[in-house]
């Protein structure tokens, strides 16, 4: 019989275990459905047995990480215990557990909004220290989410005195042509989930008080051209569907005292073939200019339900980054932040 390796992880208090294991044991079950281990609550510490002494290492620092945020007062969820568990894989550190997440101003249905991930951590950093900011990644990783967090943050604190969202408005498999009403009602559903997240972060009184005193806006990426936006917190949703000229007109809308953040996912693009992308343009444009950063998600950063992370996993082993639509190539695609 093999050798069996044990690592202890100390506890302070029942409230602790509970917390860690979660309702019905739920969280210690995604751990030990993952690994071959077994966790043993004892008197003072929590035990992690098992015969490989590579995943009783790993499974001891998902906990001391868990154990961390716990402690400082973060009410853990299945997402974080996913999350953790896919960071201690791909070797990256978990920032998050060692120097602590600061929370956005803000308050959703959900409670307090936080970054859950190193880079969900290094995006919202970067968007307080710069003007103009690029989230690039796949889907679920919280780009769009937490830039309107933020906006809604700097709204509420005085920094600016408006939001204005936009997004293109894309035509895939329905033209809006075909669709009834007048123009407002042809680009609503393009629309409709920034809509869905504002009301998550805000009464719907006061958001539809905002939006009739425009000091929300939210409109597609046409309505942009010819303004200037002074003092304003402004998203580009869905920038990959973003012509290279469309993209450069909106850049240029950038006024005095005003922010900018650009989300997207340049593997998803819903434009022509024979259309580059915005997005992946600015990207070779952009690079390197003070003042702007480009801040690039993973799988490991999906804080969506599990099987989303899959998903985006099956996607890039079978065909990482379209290579050749829309203008994207591979080695123009960076693995990690730039």
């Amino acid at each position: 019989m093999q050798k069996q390796e044990s690592k202890g992880v100390p506890i302070q208090s029942n409230a602790e275990v509970q917390a860690l294991f979660g309702q019905s044991d739920a969280f210690l079950k995604i751990i030990e459905d993952r690994f071959d281990v077994r966790v043993v609550l004892k008197s003072d510490s929590i035990a992690v047995v098992g015969e490989d002494v590579t995943e009783t290492n790993r499974v001891t620092r998902v906990l001391e990480s868990l154990l961390h945020r716990i402690r400082k007062g973060e009410l853990i969820q299945a997402t974080d215990v996913n999350y953790v568990i896919r960071a201690s894989g791909a070797g990256e550190r978990d920032t998050l557990g060692e120097t602590g997440a600061e929370s956005i101003p803000v308050f959703s249905k959900r409670g307090v909004i936080r970054p859950k991930t190193a880079g969900q951590k290094r995006y919202v950093e970067a968007i307080k220290h710069n003007d103009l900011v690029f989230g690039i990644g796949p889907a679920g990783t919280g780009k769009t989410y937490l830039a309107m967090a933020m906006a809604v943050s700097a709204l509420k604190s005085g920094q600016v005195s408006r939001i204005i969202l936009t997004r293109p408005a894309v035509e895939a498999g329905e033209r809006l042509g075909f669709l009834p009403g007048d123009i407002a009602d042809k680009v609503h559903p393009y629309l409709r989930p920034l809509y869905d997240a504002l009301y998550d972060m805000m009464p719907p009184e006061a958001l539809d008080k905002y939006i009739e005193r425009n000091v929300i806006e939210v409109a597609p990426i046409a309505f942009m051209r010819g303004r200037t936006l002074n003092n304003s917190f402004v998203v580009l949703d869905e920038a990959q569907n973003a012509t290279i000229e469309q993209m450069k007109m909106f850049l240029t809308r950038l006024g005095f005292d005003s922010k900018a953040v650009v989300t997207g996912d340049i593997t998803q693009t819903d434009l022509p073939n024979h259309k580059v992308s915005g997005l992946a343009d600015a990207q070779k444009v952009l690079s390197g200019i003070k003042g702007i950063q480009f801040v690039y998600f993973s799988k490991v950063d999906v804080v969506r339900h599990e099987l989303v992370q899959r998903i985006v996993e099956a996607y890039e082993q079978a065909s990482p980054y379209n290579t050749g639509r829309n203008g994207i190539d591979p080695s123009d695609v960076p693995s990690k932040e730039g």
